[in-house]
């Protein structure tokens, strides 16, 4: 193997003549070697992450602190966003069909 990737880069050295066989078995070989390391990395990851498991530095938790005036805000909008949603369901705006 030491002889095959060193006649390879000796190739770009020398502008030794082309040999597409070797060149092609360098580079089928380096493809096998780095789709094996996808799978491995894959096989890891996906087996860490369903164990429970996290990738990297896990997250650190912190308290969420709500803001009750923003809570009131949001649930003051949705209440006035249900009114008028009661208003065209119930038949208090009347809707002019201009095609009829």
């Amino acid at each position: 193997m030491t002889t095959l990737t060193t006649s390879f880069f000796k190739r770009f050295r020398a502008l030794a003549p082309l040999d597409p066989e070797r060149d092609w078995i360098v580079m089928f070989l380096v493809s096998i070697i780095a789709l094996a390391g996808i799978i491995v990395w894959n096989a890891w990851a996906f087996d860490t992450v369903a164990n429970g498991g996290t990738i990297g530095t896990p997250v650190t938790t912190t308290t969420t602190v709500f803001n009750q005036t923003s809570l009131e805000t949001i649930r003051t909008i949705f209440d006035s966003r249900a009114a008028e949603e009661a208003k065209y369901t119930g038949g208090v705006y009347q809707y002019a069909d201009p095609s009829q």
